[in-house]
């Protein structure tokens, strides 16, 4: 059936040239920012408002749009779309664009103008996607760059501090999104920020991060483990506390969900072939961390009291989690590093036989050997003024949060540094947070 919008009088971005009166254009959101005030220079003590999205009609073409105006015309007016969403615009102001000055900062387009709208003679109108044409709605399934123009997450990795503040392309899967987090900083704007773990054919957990709201949600949409995605100039700095590379998602960055393309697919079907063991790696790594938000862990114990739920919980396989105000009572990180750190396989998440660092799961049945790599595992003792609680885990990244240092840091420490490292916790009263669960 033909779209209701078929007949109307729309121009092709291909055909916008200034000074075009009475102009309506069609096409779908492929990006968006957040909504950012300015103190206005012409009225003192008072503010202008302003977003900017990019909009696309066909595969060869697309702009980006800016509005400015008084907040609550600004707000509202970006609220009413997101990206996915087919959108009607009217009568815009076609502005020649600066090239070196806005693509800084903003998505490159192929168009040599911007579209800039009008609080007074501007409009924006949302269509369902039944009023739609198919062609148009699944350009939102089309990279903005050529489908071959991007690093695999191993080629970030090995070329490590090479690629230190660049601005690349990346197709990857998507392997868990964290929490959103929120946060005031010091001159009291608020903020947010959400980490993805991405993942690939050559490394099995990559973090990008998200600082604005608009990645964010569209971020929130992506189902683990089966989304793929290409997120188009985004930068990639190393991480120092880490000690890796990671991406950040900028101004810049437009990010395509499930990419219609060849090499995509590619990722697709390995990761639909790969789920089982992915699954597995992920369940070993959530029992150490968990994408969980500490703010929904109110319920405060005593180590007697989580004990005692403990011993009712049994046989009951579901985690509960709870807060701890105790000490650290043991912390053997000081008397020989195989208490310490030991070799996971980067597939599946085991603990790989020290002798051969090889993993008899993953390689059980393939002459491909997956590569290992170090990880904090130790078990550490709780006490407060009702008991001690033995044989705590403590591992992976939550380890590395808690002492400050990645394992690469600890192993390259001093015994006397170790040692200096541990009085820093031992017996220091603390709140901590613990996932309690039945073992088999």
């Amino acid at each position: 059936m033909a779209s209701p919008f078929a007949l109307r009088a729309f121009t092709a971005l291909a055909d916008v040239q200034p000074n075009m009166a009475d102009l309506k254009i069609i096409g779908i959101v492929i990006g968006k920012t957040d909504v950012k005030g300015f103190p206005d220079r012409k009225n003192i003590g008072s503010e202008r408002y302003t977003f900017s999205f990019t909009v696309r009609d066909s595969p060869s073409h697309f702009v980006n749009v800016t509005s400015w105006g008084k907040e609550d015309y600004i707000r509202p007016l970006s609220g009413s779309f997101r990206v996915g969403d087919c959108v009607i615009i009217e009568n815009p102001l076609i502005q020649r664009k600066e090239l070196e000055r806005e693509e800084k900062f903003s998505p490159g387009t192929p168009s040599n103008y911007k579209l800039l709208l009008s609080e007074n003679h501007s409009r924006v109108k949302v269509c369902s996607s039944y009023e739609v044409d198919t062609k148009l709605l699944s350009l939102i399934h089309l990279p903005v760059k050529e489908s071959r123009d991007y690093y695999s997450l191993g080629d970030v990795t090995a070329n490590g501090h090479s690629l230190d503040g660049r601005i690349i392309n990346v197709l990857a899967a998507v392997r868990w999104v964290g929490e959103p987090k929120h946060f005031t900083t010091s001159d009291r704007r608020k903020g947010q920020r959400c980490e993805i773990k991405l993942y690939d054919e050559t490394e099995p957990s990559f973090t990008m991060t998200c600082w604005d709201n608009e990645s964010i949600l569209l971020a929130q949409s992506w189902v683990p483990q089966e989304t793929v995605i290409f997120a188009s100039d985004v930068r990639i700095n190393f991480n120092k506390f880490r000690d890796c590379m990671t991406a950040t998602v900028i101004s810049k960055t437009i990010i395509t969900t499930n990419p219609d393309t060849p090499e995509a697919n590619i990722l697709l079907n390995y990761i639909r072939e790969n789920k089982e063991t992915r699954i597995l790696a992920d369940e070993i790594d959530s029992f150490f961390k968990e994408p969980i938000n500490l703010n929904t862990i109110v319920d405060v114990y005593t180590v007697k009291q989580l004990k005692e739920k403990a011993s009712k919980n049994e046989g009951k396989t579901d985690p509960f989690y709870g807060i701890l105000y105790a000490f650290i009572s043991t912390l053997n990180i000081d008397d020989g590093i195989t208490k310490v750190v030991r070799n996971r396989c980067s597939s599946c998440g085991y603990i790989v036989n020290e002798a051969s660092s090889t993993c008899l799961t993953c390689n059980q049945d393939s002459f491909q050997f997956r590569p290992v790599s170090l990880s904090f595992d130790m078990l550490v003792d709780l006490t407060d003024h009702t008991g001690t609680l033995q044989s705590c885990g403590l591992a992976g990244s939550v380890a590395e949060d808690t002492l400050g240092c990645t394992v690469n840091q600890f192993v390259a420490m001093t015994d006397e540094q170790k040692t200096e490292l541990k009085w820093q916790f031992l017996l220091e009263r603390s709140k901590i947070y613990v996932k309690a669960q039945n073992g088999d």
